[in-house]
């Protein structure tokens, strides 16, 4: 049986409307160890009918066999085995690729054929030393001359044993003394063993050949045996051994540091462009990360304020409801009623309210004012500390004491040269009061600009208002006790005690959730906003990757030459799309807390929080944009035409 058999062979190309056919009615037969010369002029198809032995190009029309195997049916994958594992590439213009030195360029084909790293290692040196290159494993192509260049790609393709050798004018770019030695290497491997099919236009050269088949117009005019080189392969061919073929996994694995290693190194080339590329990643990852971070922020502003209000507090109101012009009629909220809150399981202290507006005068000061007779843990209800003096006790209240815990404002309006306040007399209306303590101020957003007095609600009651009721009670909730089941349990007992439901509650912990609530809602409207810098990004990425595409398809077609499969292009420059918006995600996240720094430095009133989960969340999605943004450009590169992809420059 032929190595390599050709039947009816045609092969055409579309030239305006019409096509024009380059191989018209081939039949040719191969056999293994032949060197076969295929000459002709420029324009024949030589170049064409080369192509198509190595599995480069399809015909057609025709049929194309390799030991027997038909080559029309095959896909892409199967095609790119058979390159891989059968034929070896000596182009003419070399095809070495510029960032990998003389070692990784010869050792290629062993990586998409799965050879563990060190075996393919030493193959390729050594290959490099039969060659006269062993000084020359580390330089790459623009180190070497054109014959040292030729020798590379010559052991390359001898990595995976090059059974077939397809040589395109290996002579055509050499001077006549690396002309010469080229010549030396062909038939010392044809001697071993090697089939070596040789497309030239040089008859000396050609001479040198088994057998020469001449081409003109695309169909053959000759075939005739060279009597004056004589058959000499005696030699066996000595491909991959079994035992330096990796299991599936291994090589899958290989193939995946290949790749990964070749995005590196495409990254680290072009720093620029990659940097350009991540730009736009770097700003929508910054930007999502920062407003939430901000959002958060503020809402933990926001919740602590409201808890400088009153931690964990449910307000008793009477009426029906927020509105009701009743309430100011309802008279149901009475001193009865704390004892039987009190009492209450879920109630941690309480206080009533009463609040007045009295007239403040000290020496010659006379300030508006506005009194609350409160009870004793009222203080603690509020969370309210003292600067000066002392709260409100239980035996003020019981005892109607004319006694007084004023707030900074009151302070600063009766006191404005800074004297103690603590013991002096203070004429509420017509009524003396002793102030006792003043309150301490609290940080929060909600200022109070009133002048504050608290009494006990007794001296209020009997003394200044005449009210026996209450306007409010506030509950502290007790530590593990639900603010709803408090809330549930304070309406039941009062609605009991008095026949009828005619007060309602208002709880803090309402507040703040429809605090939270609010804050979530506008940080996820701001952070959608700031998603779309991401997409933005992402079509960065991917215009980029497609413009690199074009500008490494000769890479693309050398890797595809040598045995790469469909999936292997795609896999590499997915790699390279993936770590570019990963990098950038990780650039963009710590940026983010450089953006914190400085936002800390110029606003004390908000601290940006950031959250893990916002982190990793950031992180994953400039993963997921590199995986879709990078699809694109990765498939095109996959689905290259090699005979296309070689031909561009």
């Amino acid at each position: 049986m032929a190595l390599l058999e050709i039947s009816n062979l045609e092969r055409a190309f579309q030239a305006g409307e019409a096509p024009v056919k380059i191989l018209k009615g081939l039949n040719l037969t191969i056999q293994a160890g032949e060197m076969v010369a295929i000459m002709g002029a420029s324009g024949s198809g030589k170049s064409t009918l080369m192509n198509i032995l190595g599995c480069l190009d399809r015909p057609t029309a025709g049929s194309y066999r390799v030991d027997g195997k038909e080559t029309g049916s095959l896909d892409s994958d199967a095609r790119a085995a058979l390159r891989r594992d059968h034929f070896g590439f000596i182009f003419q213009s070399y095809h070495l690729l510029s960032h990998l030195d003389a070692v990784g360029n010869t050792e290629m084909p062993a990586v998409y054929a799965g050879v563990g790293k060190q075996d393919r290692l030493a193959r390729a040196k050594h290959l490099l030393q039969r060659l006269g290159l062993e000084d020359r494993g580390h330089h790459r192509p623009s180190q070497l001359s054109g014959g040292q260049q030729q020798r590379v790609s010559i052991a390359r393709s001898l990595m995976n044993g090059g059974e077939v050798i397809l040589a395109d004018e290996p002579t055509g770019a050499l001077d006549s003394k690396s002309g010469l030695e080229m010549m030396v290497i062909l038939r010392e491997l044809h001697a071993q063993g090697h089939t070596i099919v040789l497309v030239t236009h040089d008859a000396s050269i050609a001479s040198q050949a088994q057998r020469i088949i001449t081409i003109k117009d695309g169909e053959i005019v000759s075939d005739e045996p060279n009597p004056k080189a004589p058959f000499v392969a005696t030699g066996k061919v000595q491909g991959i051994s079994p035992s330096q073929t990796s299991s599936r996994w291994v090589t899958r694995f290989g193939l995946f540091l290949e790749a990964f290693r070749m995005a590196w190194l495409a990254m680290t080339t072009h720093r620029l462009r990659t940097f350009l590329t991540m730009l736009g990643i770097i700003i929508g990852i910054t930007a999502v990360v920062s407003v939430v971070a901000v959002g958060q922020g503020a809402q933990q502003k926001v919740i602590s304020d409201i808890n400088a209000i009153g931690t964990n507090t449910i307000d008793i109101y009477p009426g029906t409801g927020w509105g009701d012009v009743r309430s100011g009629r309802v008279e149901t909220l009475v001193p009865a009623d704390l004892a039987a809150l009190r009492a209450q399981i879920y109630v941690d202290s309480l206080t009533p309210n009463i609040r007045d507006s009295q007239e403040l005068r000290y020496r010659s000061i006379v300030a508006s004012a506005s009194i609350q007779g409160v009870g004793a843990a009222y203080f603690r209800v509020k969370d309210i500390a003292m600067e000066q003096g002392r709260a409100l006790l239980d035996r003020d209240v019981t005892g109607l004491s004319q006694v007084a815990v004023i707030d900074q404002n009151t302070k600063k309006k009766l006191f404005p040269g800074g004297e103690n306040p603590i013991g002096e007399t203070v004429l509420a209306g017509n009524v003396p009061i002793v102030i006792v303590g003043v309150a301490a101020e609290k940080d929060s957003a909600f200022k109070d600009e009133n002048l504050n007095v608290w009494m006990p609600y007794t001296a209020v009651m009997y003394r200044i208002s005449g009210q026996q009721y209450f306007s409010s009670i506030t509950v502290r909730v007790a530590d593990g006790m639900s603010n709803e089941i408090a809330q549930a349990g304070i309406e039941h007992l009062l609605a009991t005690r008095h026949g009828t439901k005619d007060v309602f509650t208002r709880s803090s912990d309402s507040i703040l959730k429809t605090v939270e609530k609010t804050t979530s809602t506008l940080t996820l409207l701001i952070a959608s906003i700031a998603v779309i810098s991401l997409v933005v990004g992402g079509i960065g990425v991917m215009n980029i990757m497609l413009v690199s595409v074009t500008e490494r398809t000769r890479e693309i077609g050398i890797r595809m030459a040598v045995g790469a499969r469909q999936t292997d292009i795609l896999q590499q420059f997915l790699i390279e799309a993936v770590m570019v918006c990963m990098i950038g995600g990780l650039f963009g996240i710590l940026l983010s807390f450089g953006v914190g720094a400085v936002f800390s430095h110029f606003v004390s009133s908000i601290s940006m929080r950031f959250s893990p989960l916002s982190i990793v969340l950031a992180f994953t999605c400039s993963t997921f944009i590199g995986v879709l943004f990078g699809f694109l450009p990765a498939r095109n590169a996959a689905r290259l035409d090699p005979i296309d992809a070689l031909a561009r420059e």
